[in-house]
């Protein structure tokens, strides 16, 4: 579901009663960082593939699995270890009343089914996209300002012009970002910024790195990755948290998904290479 479309589509399923018996409290909270490691995966993909680069958007897919793993076991145990009441099952229900809530009868057609899912569903993502847009405006609206700089007549008032702050401060350990991530030159890191605010921003900025000539497989494998495991996380995950009432681990869910997505393109970048070695 986040795949196809984007972050909040996992709460659908863990606002479900009966979807969500199957887990315990914690286990249920772990799938905001799950669901994330995965949203906008589709659009991601195939606009990476769109620059002619299709072995690089695999291998970023990869890293982001492996990053959605790292980021679900890191949120439970933290969350395991903070708040122990949190190894208890969602509902108590036995399975004779599943079973019955699962057998029983539908009492509306399926038309007025279809009707209301699109209903409800419509009034809850205009909910759940009204909580994320200042975080979403906020966070990718600062990365800008502070990665780009002048256009080449100066500052005109254009799109994308800033004060090139970030890339002056990744050069001072740019080694760092050239070892682990492949990054040759720091203006890459754009991307992995602003997609802690809105990976559609994000996939924004290919554009210009193409352009300049600074856009490689490698480059698209850890955007895939970091993009598709980040994905705005950010913006969406305080209102997905909030939204199940479980604000008190909004800390850790962010904390646990930020060391999944430096992960997820350390190893995209190192699968990309093994890759070009075979």
């Amino acid at each position: 579901m986040t795949f196809l479309s984007d972050n909040p589509a996992i709460i659908a399923f863990a606002k479900d009663k009966t979807f969500s018996s199957y887990f315990r409290k914690y286990q249920l909270l772990s799938l905001t960082n799950f669901g994330t490691a995965f949203g906008m995966g589709f659009v991601v993909m195939v606009t990476m593939i769109s620059f002619g680069q299709a072995a690089g958007a695999l291998v970023g897919l990869f890293g982001a699995v492996c990053g959605s793993v790292i980021s679900t076991r890191l949120m439970q145990r933290m969350c395991l270890k903070a708040y122990p009441e949190l190894d208890a099952p969602v509902q108590q229900a036995e399975l004779g009343t599943v079973f019955e809530e699962r057998t029983a009868p539908k009492k509306d057609g399926v038309f007025m089914r279809f009707l209301n899912a699109i209903l409800d569903g419509g009034k809850n993502g205009v909910e759940l996209g009204l909580a994320i847009i200042p975080g979403v405006l906020i966070i990718t609206t600062m990365v800008i300002l502070l990665t780009f700089g002048a256009g080449p007549e100066g500052y005109d008032g254009a799109a994308n012009q800033g004060v090139p702050v970030l890339p002056w401060l990744a050069e001072k350990i740019h080694w760092v970002f050239e070892w682990l991530f492949g990054f040759r030159d720091m203006r890459l890191i754009a991307f992995p910024m602003t997609a802690l605010g809105s990976v559609g921003a994000s996939l924004g900025l290919l554009p210009t790195f193409r352009d300049a000539g600074i856009l490689d497989g490698n480059a698209i494998a850890v955007f895939t990755a970091i993009g598709m495991c980040w994905s705005g996380f950010l913006s969406t995950h305080t209102a997905m948290l909030d939204t199940l009432g479980y604000r008190k681990a909004i800390s850790k869910a962010l904390g646990a998904h930020a060391v999944a997505g430096l992960c997820a393109g350390i190893i995209a970048h190192f699968t990309f290479l093994l890759v070009g070695l075979l």
